[in-house]
């Protein structure tokens, strides 16, 4: 690729909490940038990047040709969770965006192979460690067979099948990063983190009890979302050493849920002075799946050796973090 001509890279899903963090890192870049939202998306400042958002509605294939057709990369965080405990009546409307999405974005990129001498567009997925259902009790590589236990990780997998057979057809090269719990806020996007670490600061912070559906045994592998951003990038700069696979994306270290509360009070504690909530055992709603209380161990390795990228910000830092972030956003405007 020429360095007169800047790649161009397309987010779909860009206004999201995960979307928004890696477009603000994208920015920082010298490339034609295309944020991708149902909504407009802020143009983040001192952008090096060449910023062109585009609003559209990406169940649409003609919205998704306009967004991606001209693209050198396509990064895939646009996703419809809706009530994904639902079992097999889950909605149409989240299948239209989990998989419809995907089969469009392919579509539009299936006649760019070798065109100009250009190589085969960079496709990168942001898939599900829960995409496997049972999860082991050991470190997951990659290797272990997937048997979805939600119908939104069935509609995850769907997609990421049809990316890794548009990669073997010569179409793309797909890469597909299945995500551990991402969780902080990041001073590159105004987006509220919405899971489970960032809610519970915000009961902390509100000063109520920070409840748990079990005993505080279960593990989990919880990522910064920066270091998340960062592992889309690294997926960018060495497609040919990841193409046609899923690769999985944590820190390596895995902390049970009840420390991992007892730290989110511990952090709302030292920044506002008052005494550390309780962390309590509740009875889990009916709602509750089989995943809610299995663990996540993730071994990156793989992707590590691949990259070279590995997680950064330890789960204090990064709770710190957003601790001191919803602070300031509650904090009286000065006169």
């Amino acid at each position: 690729m020429s360095a007169a001509r800047r790649p161009t890279v397309a987010v779909l899903g860009a206004s999201g909490y995960l979307g928004s963090v890696l477009t603000g890192l994208l920015a920082r870049r010298p490339v034609r940038l295309r944020p991708v939202a149902r909504r407009a998306v802020p143009v983040p400042g001192g952008a090096v990047a060449d910023v062109e958002p585009l609003a559209a509605d990406l169940t649409e294939p003609a919205a998704v040709t306009r967004a991606v057709g001209d693209a050198d990369v396509v990064l895939h965080l646009a996703k419809h969770a809706g009530d994904w405990r639902l079992p097999e009546s889950e909605p149409a409307a989240t299948e239209r965006v989990n998989v419809g999405v995907m089969r469009a974005v392919l579509d539009a990129l299936a006649d760019r192979p070798g065109a100009g001498g250009r190589p085969p567009p960079v496709v990168v997925f942001a898939g599900a460690c829960t995409q496997i259902g049972r999860t082991p009790e050991r470190p997951m590589d990659g290797t272990e067979p997937d048997h979805p236990q939600t119908a939104y990780d069935r509609q995850k997998l769907a997609a990421e099948e049809l990316l890794k057979a548009a990669d073997r057809a010569g179409a793309v090269r797909g890469v597909s990063l299945r995500l551990a719990t991402v969780f902080g806020q990041s001073p590159l996007s105004e987006v509220p983190d919405p899971g489970v670490v960032m809610t519970m600061a915000r009961l902390a912070l509100a000063g109520r009890p920070l409840t748990m559906w079990h005993d505080g045994s279960v593990v989990r592998d919880i990522t910064f979302v920066e270091d998340v951003g960062r592992a889309f990038l690294a997926a960018t700069d060495h497609p040919d050493a990841l193409r046609g696979r899923h690769w999985m994306i944590g820190t390596g270290r895995h902390a049970r849920l009840g420390a991992v509360f007892r730290t989110v009070a511990d952090a709302v504690a030292e920044a506002t002075g008052r005494p550390p909530v309780p962390v309590v055992t509740v009875e889990p709603p009916d709602a509750a799946v089989l995943t809610d209380f299995l663990p996540v161990y993730i071994d990156p390795e793989p992707f590590a050796k691949a990259t070279g990228w590995r997680a950064r910000v330890p789960l204090r830092e990064g709770v710190d973090r957003g601790v001191a972030a919803l602070v300031r956003r509650a904090a009286p405007a000065a006169p």
